[in-house]
C-alpha cells in the first residue's frame, strides 16, 4: 500500500472531526494533495472511507458498484441517522430499480415548468418577509430592533418552509419551523443525545398526522397527488400480477407506494428541501457580503443572479458530503482499493473547490463556468429540488439586495457560528444590519 506525503497508508484510520469542523476547505486541500482517498473516523464515529479529487468523487457519484442500500454495509458500520421505517424508505437509501420507481412519482412534481410558476408565490413570500423586517415587525421571534436581525431565522429559513409547504400542501396552522428537527439530525449536540430521538418522534408524529389529515380533506398539492396514486395503486393492484418497473402510470403493480414509502417521500421532499434552500440562502448572501466587488456588480445586473446561484453552489454549497455509499464489491478509487461493505463518503465540497477543475477555486467568481459542480449531486441521485433551490436563492437574493443597499455584516465574520456539522455546511446564524 503506498503512503500519503505525510507518510500515512491510506489505510490508518484518521480523525479530521476537530479540524474539519474548524475550516474544511483547508482540510480538504491537503488531504487532495497528501491522501485523496483515505480512511477516517465518520460522522457517527465509525470507519469510513472519504473521496476529496473532483474526477474520483463525480465517478464514483455515478458508480452502481456503490450502493445507497444499507444493507450493504459491513455488521456494525455506519447506519446514518436511525430513522424508523416510516420515514426511512426513501430515495436516499434507495438502488434502483425501487430508487427509479420512486424517483419517477417525484420528478412529475418537480417539472421546469411546475417549478416555474412558483416563482410569483415565492416572490410574494420573499417580499412579505422582508416586510416584516423592514417594519421592525418580529419573524419568528428573531428580529430584533433598529435595523438588525439575524437573517437565517428571519428569512433565509422561513422562506422555504412557506414554499415547501405551499408545494407539499401543509395548511398554514400545521405549520412549524423545523430548524430545531433538522439541527438535531444534521449537526446533533453530543451533550444530548436525547434530542436526535425526541426530533424523529416529532417528525413521525407531524407526518403520521398530515397524511390522515389529507387523506380526509385532499386538496390541489403534490402531497394529496402522492396519496391517491398509492391508495388507487394499492385497490387497482390488488388483484394484479407483475406490472414491472415501467407501469409508468401507477396502475401497475411496480409502480404503487407502500404506505412508508408515500410517508417517506413527504418526509424527503420536506426535509431536503428545507434544509438545502436554508444554507444555500445564507451560505450565498455571506458570500456577497464578504465580496463587495462581486456584490456591487450584482446589484448592478440582478439579471445576472440566476447564473450566479451556480458558483455560490460552488464556492460554498450546503452539504460538504454526499449521502453515504457502500462498496458492494472490491473496487478501486483513486488508486486505493475500497473492500465490499465499506463506507464511502464523497466530498461534494472538496470535489467543487479542486484545483484540477476549477481554476483558482477558492476565489468567488460570478463570472466563472461553473458547469459540472457536484454541490448537489450527480448522475441517478442528482437532487431532483435543485431547480426549487436556485430558484428560491435567485428570488431571495434579488429581494433582499433591492430592499436593503446598506446590507451589512452586524459581527466581524470571525464571530460567525457555523453549525456544528461534518456533514452540512450552515450557518448557525447570520446577524446583519440595514
Amino acid at each position: 500500500m503506498a503512503l500519503t506525503a505525510s507518510g500515512a497508508s491510506p489505510r490508518s484510520l484518521y480523525d479530521p472531526t476537530d479540524e474539519l469542523l474548524a475550516d474544511p476547505y483547508e482540510v480538504y486541500a491537503r488531504l487532495r494533495e497528501t491522501a485523496p482517498v483515505r480512511r477516517i473516523v465518520g460522522p457517527d464515529g465509525r470507519p469510513a472511507w472519504i473521496v476529496t479529487r473532483y474526477e474520483d468523487v463525480r465517478q464514483s457519484l455515478a458508480d452502481p458498484r456503490l450502493s445507497l442500500d444499507k444493507s450493504r454495509a459491513l455488521p456494525g458500520g455506519y447506519r446514518g441517522f436511525g430513522l424508523p421505517p416510516a420515514l426511512d424508505a426513501n430515495l436516499l437509501n434507495m438502488d434502483p430499480p425501487d430508487h427509479t420507481r420512486i424517483r419517477r412519482f417525484v420528478a412529475r412534481a418537480f417539472t421546469a415548468r411546475r417549478i416555474e410558476t412558483l416563482r410569483g408565490p415565492v416572490g410574494r413570500t420573499a417580499g412579505e418577509l422582508l416586510d416584516a423586517l423592514e417594519s421592525g415587525g418580529r419573524v419568528s421571534g428573531a428580529l430584533e430592533s433598529g435595523g438588525r436581525a439575524d437573517l437565517i431565522a428571519s428569512y433565509a429559513a422561513p422562506l422555504p418552509i412557506v414554499v415547501i409547504c405551499e408545494l407539499l400542501g401543509v395548511p398554514p396552522r400545521a405549520r412549524r419551523d423545523f430548524r430545531e428537527w433538522t439541527d438535531a439530525l444534521i449537526a446533533p449536540d453530543p451533550a444530548r443525545p436525547e434530542r436526535m430521538k425526541e426530533a424523529i418522534a416529532g417528525l413521525l408524529a407531524f407526518f403520521t398526522e398530515l397524511l390522515a389529515h389529507k387523506r380526509a380533506e385532499p386538496g390541489d398539492d403534490l402531497l394529496s397527488a402522492l396519496i391517491a396514486v398509492r391508495d388507487e395503486g394499492e385497490e387497482s393492484g390488488r388483484g394484479a400480477e407483475g406490472g414491472g418497473e415501467g407501469g409508468g402510470s401507477g396502475d401497475g403493480g411496480g409502480d404503487r407506494l407502500s404506505e412508508d414509502e408515500l410517508m417517506s417521500l413527504a418526509f424527503l421532499i420536506l426535509f431536503a428541501g428545507y434544509e438545502n434552500t436554508v444554507q444555500l440562502i445564507g451560505n450565498s448572501v455571506l458570500a456577497l457580503l464578504q465580496h463587495p466587488e462581486q456584490l456591487a456588480a450584482l446589484r448592478a445586473e440582478p439579471d445576472r443572479t440566476a447564473a450566479a446561484v451556480g458558483e455560490f453552489m460552488r464556492y460554498e454549497g450546503p452539504a460538504l458530503l454526499a449521502i453515504r455509499r457502500f462498496a458492494v464489491e472490491d473496487l478501486t478509487i483513486g488508486g486505493v482499493t475500497v473492500p465490499a461493505g465499506e463506507t464511502v463518503m464523497l466530498s461534494l465540497a472538496s470535489a467543487n473547490r479542486d484545483p484540477l477543475r476549477f481554476a483558482d477555486p477558492d476565489r468567488l467568481d460570478l463570472d466563472r463556468d461553473t458547469a459540472g459542480q457536484v454541490a448537489l449531486g450527480y448522475g441517478i441521485h442528482y437532487c431532483l429540488g435543485a431547480p426549487l433551490a436556485r430558484l428560491e436563492t435567485e428570488i431571495a437574493l434579488n429581494a433582499l439586495l433591492e430592499r436593503f443597499p446598506r446590507l451589512a455584516l452586524d459581527v466581524p465574520y470571525e464571530e460567525l457560528r457555523w453549525r456544528p456539522s461534518t456533514r452540512a455546511r450552515g450557518l448557525a446564524a447570520l446577524p446583519v444590519r440595514f
